[in-house]
């Protein structure tokens, strides 16, 4: 009882203690303040209002014992005390209307960026596909000592499907391009050419109709077409009586059996027909492209599935040892293979906005530590009248929070819109965004990063914040509490810099590895072409000599349009991530089996290609129009294929055997050309080789002729002659769509999105960091100089002249900064050496480029100097008189 008794004196002593010694009513004030908290209080447990207002004002010592009476009296509970932290939270940013602005806009930009990359990461990595047990299927692809992966051919497929037993259904598919001429004004559409099940594989609804039958998946069988809902939109306005109607498609009639969802996973593909129904030429056991999907039967592994299916190939390989030996076989989850190695970018992206999050609570704790000063003699009012330090740090726990949701709601408009920003920015390059949207994980996430956020900036805060004297703060305030505020704010503003420093170096390193890029010789002279696909009318197509003739007619209407210096076709465009590998053999036969025989890049031109891109004949001559069916079949080879097989002797002359296609005299070696992307590694070493499409064999040509792109070099601006162009091509009919228009140069600035998406990403988050840190240094130097009037105002009467208060002011910016950039940059250097997804990123610098690691350092350090600034010109215009006398 004596110590109970001696301390509700101690704390009626210092209230009236408190009381007397304010005599401009300032106390009164903040006691009024109190007394209105402890009357909500009362009012929550049940008491009615005169009653709380009564009780409120007894003897200030026993306020938490009588507060937990009350609340065994009238049930009171946890969640009435929170509902009370909270409204007097609120009322706390009714008063400080401008603190709270700045707070939650600051962690609206934090918490809208991370929900904004949280939901890219969710959409493509973590979200299941929209099918039915999505976990058992699978890709089964080839892998051969010279490629890891293929695809393979159709006989192949046919002898998995018939043999495997560890799958529930097996589908195959092939990449089509069809030109749609009715119902409707002629557009070319992307296809796929599918298997019977294909979409029961999948576990894919279909909105209406039905898939493929076996018996329609035959050569001769039915032509049947199952079409997007776009298409069924479009070309019959969602009419269900479409089924059974017919469309055009290649000049030939399909009849609609089926129509897919609008949110069917398979979103860019507009129609599908079936894979025994295409070209013959995949009927070649030689020739790959169907790509195999499996579901697996429940409960069997995929390294049972693995065993299985190598033991069948190893089969086919013993029965067909002139294609198949050496062919392995390689399995991965569809999920997987889908999303590629985009994985690790977005994980390094999520970690660096993660990072603009902790600078943004960093930010907000240093305005916290400032203002939990200014509150201190309110703690210590609390405090006298009874309160625990941690009934206190609940309450200002409960503030942050309620700061960290306001900001997180207004965040997910941010993300909202960021997000858009980004899926139109990477929509093509990015796997599965149709996927990525603001779901329910997103809001949890969102929800927990705004409650953790607000739970990491308010705690230190508001344990710093409460370690003060009782009776020093009631009396004046305490200096030694803001010595540790302080101390907490530098170490604060150093995290802030060295985390600014982490983004913007790797900003800075992206941005140098895409400058190198530009710079690297792509093999031709990308400026001046324009390149576009003709979808060719259905009278063009009903023959190979109709196709080839349709293609030397448009070339030569093209050519005679003013401005138009030279064309050509070709059936890759380099730097468009689309390829033609074919095996070959030196010499005239094929000595090894097709698996094991090395590949080359092969381009089917016109005569005049090699001159409209502008690609160096080093040797020899080109093919020429007289280079035809009729004559010596020949092929020209770049650099690095003659220098790989003809180190020491003239290639000229020599023979080559292509896969399919048959042995060919080299009449020329042109220049090597980056055909994948410019910074990878394997387009230096990649052999590459140029034939004639005058020499395609007969039943070859409606496979490539379908897939030409015309190359047009002129110095007009594509929109001045693109009507020109297009007129050339409707002079031969007006069923002939054009499309796919591009500049080379847009095609060599989207080959370089890779390094270009993580860039602009990092460096809008390195660019927020930067405003952040900058805004915390100034609030924090700013906040010094209100605290160090006196001492200025001293150094000034001594005869301190006002640059070197300056001087002084700087010098602490100066030397937080300096601390931020060692820490940063060794922070830096780790992680580019650790993180492999980044590392691969760069192009012509390391990870520990000297260059950029200065230049960003200095950057950081301009900012902070120049933030300290204003803080200190107005320490310079301190008055030492009217500081004194103020003290």
């Amino acid at each position: 009882m004596i110590v109970p008794g001696f301390l509700a004196s101690l704390r009626s002593f210092a209230a009236i203690f408190l009381h007397r010694s304010r005599a401009d009513g300032e106390m009164e004030e903040e006691l009024r303040a109190h007394i209105e908290s402890r009357t909500d209080d009362l009012e929550c447990s049940g008491l009615p209002g005169a009653e709380a207002r009564r009780r409120a004002g007894i003897e200030f010592g026993g306020y938490e014992r009588f507060k937990q009476e009350c609340r065994e009296e009238r049930g009171g509970s946890r969640l009435e005390a929170l509902w009370s932290d909270g409204r007097y939270g609120l009322r706390m940013f009714r008063r400080n209307p401008g603190f709270a602005t700045v707070a939650v806009l600051t962690l609206a930009l934090g918490i809208g960026a991370n929900t904004a990359i949280f939901s890219v990461v969710q959409g493509v990595l973590l979200a299941p596909l929209p099918y039915r047990h999505s976990d058992r299927l699978i890709m089964v692809l080839g892998s051969t000592p010279h490629a890891p992966l293929v695809s393979i051919s159709l006989p192949d497929f046919e002898e998995w499907r018939r043999q495997a037993g560890s799958f529930e259904q097996i589908a195959g598919v092939r990449g089509e391009d069809f030109n749609l001429t009715s119902p409707g004004t002629p557009e070319r559409l992307n296809a796929y050419e599918i298997s019977s099940g294909f979409f029961s594989t999948l576990g894919a609804r279909l909105r209406l109709g039905r898939e493929f039958t076996p018996e329609e998946d035959q050569a001769g069988g039915p032509r049947v077409a199952v079409i997007s809902d776009r298409v069924w939109r479009e070309r019959f306005g969602g009419n269900p009586q479409a089924l059974g109607k017919s469309v055009t498609l290649d000049g030939m009639d399909y009849t609609v059996v089926g129509i897919v969802t609008r949110d069917s996973f398979l979103a860019g593909v507009d129609v599908y027909i079936a894979l025994n129904q295409g070209d013959p030429l995949f009927n070649d056991r030689r020739f790959p492209g169907v790509f195999t999907i499996a579901r697996l039967k429940p409960g069997v592994s995929l390294r049972q599935a693995q065993s299985e299916m190598s033991a069948i190939q190893a089969n086919l390989d013993r029965q067909y040892p002139d294609t198949d030996r050496s062919l392995a076989i390689h399995i991965d989850p569809l999920k997987s293979y889908l999303v590629g190695d985009v994985g690790g970018t977005l994980l390094m992206i999520l970690g660096a906005v993660g990072i603009v999050l902790l600078i943004t609570c960093a930010n907000l704790a240093n305005l916290l530590l400032a203002r939990s000063s200014a509150r201190s003699r309110e703690f210590a009012i609390r405090s006298a009248m009874g309160a625990n330090r941690s009934r206190l740090v609940r309450q200002l726990i409960t503030e942050s929070v309620l700061l960290a949701l306001v900001g997180g709601g207004l965040g997910l408009v941010v993300a909202k819109w960021g997000l858009d920003e980004v899926l139109t920015m990477v929509a093509d390059a990015l796997p599965r965004s149709q996927s990525v949207g603001l779901n329910g994980y997103v809001l949890l996430f969102t929800l927990a990063v705004s409650i953790m956020a607000g739970i990491l900036f308010g705690l230190a805060p508001a344990l710093r914040g409460l370690r003060f004297d009782l009776q020093e703060s009631l009396k004046s305030g305490s200096r030694a509490a803001t010595r540790v505020h302080h101390r907490t704010q530098d170490v604060l503003i150093v995290g802030q810099m060295a985390l600014t420093l982490v983004l913007l170096a790797g900003a800075g390193l992206l941005f140098r590895s895409i400058q190198d890029l530009w710079n690297v010789n792509p093999g031709f002279t990308s400026g001046n072409i324009i390149t576009f696909k003709v979808g060719l009318s259905p009278s063009a197509t009903k023959s190979p000599a109709a196709m080839e003739s349709a293609y030397e007619q448009l070339l030569e209407r093209l050519r005679n349009i003013p401005g138009v210096q030279s064309a050509g076709v070709t059936n890759l465009v380099p730097l468009s991530q689309l390829n033609n590998l074919a095996p070959f053999w030196i010499g005239s036969q094929a000595n090894t089996p097709v698996a094991e025989a090395p590949r080359l890049l092969l381009y089917w031109t016109s005569p005049d290609y090699l001159a409209t891109m502008k690609i160096p004949l080093l040797q020899g001559r080109f093919i020429t129009p007289e280079d035809t069916t009729k004559s010596d079949r020949v092929i020209v080879i770049d650099s690095v294929l003659a220098h790989a097989y003809f180190p020491d002797k003239n290639p000229i002359g020599q023979r080559v055997t292509i896969n399919i296609w048959g042995d060919a005299r080299i009449v020329g070696v042109a220049g090597h050309i980056r055909h994948s992307r410019l910074g990878d590694p394997a387009a230096e070493t990649q052999p590459q080789a140029y034939a004639s499409l005058e020499q395609l064999q007969d039943k070859a040509v409606r496979t490539f002729y379908g897939e030409l792109t015309t190359m047009v070099r002129t110095p007009l601006d594509p929109a001045t002659i693109m009507p020109a162009i297009k007129a050339a091509v409707y002079g031969a009919g007006k069923d002939q769509p054009v499309y796919d228009v591009r500049s080379m140069r847009e095609i060599v600035a989207s080959s370089l999105s890779q390094q270009r998406f993580p860039m602009t990403l990092l460096g809008a988050f390195a660019g927020l960091a930067l405003l952040l840190a900058s805004v915390g240094i100034y609030g924090v130097i700013s906040y010094a100089m209100t605290q160090r009037v006196r001492e200025i105002g001293i150094r000034m009467a001594l005869g301190a002249e006002r640059s070197s208060v300056c001087q002084m002011v700087l010098g602490e910016a100066l030397r937080l900064a300096l601390a931020g950039v060692v820490i940063g940059a060794v922070i830096a250097l780790i992680l580019g050496r650790v993180l492999g997804s980044f590392s691969r990123l760069l192009y012509g610098v390391g990870a520990g480029d000297p260059l950029t690691l200065v230049s960003v350092s200095a950057v950081l350090i301009c900012a902070a100097l120049l933030a300290s600034y204003v803080p200190a010109r107005r320490a310079m215009r301190t008055d030492p008189m009217i500081a004194l006398r103020n003290e």
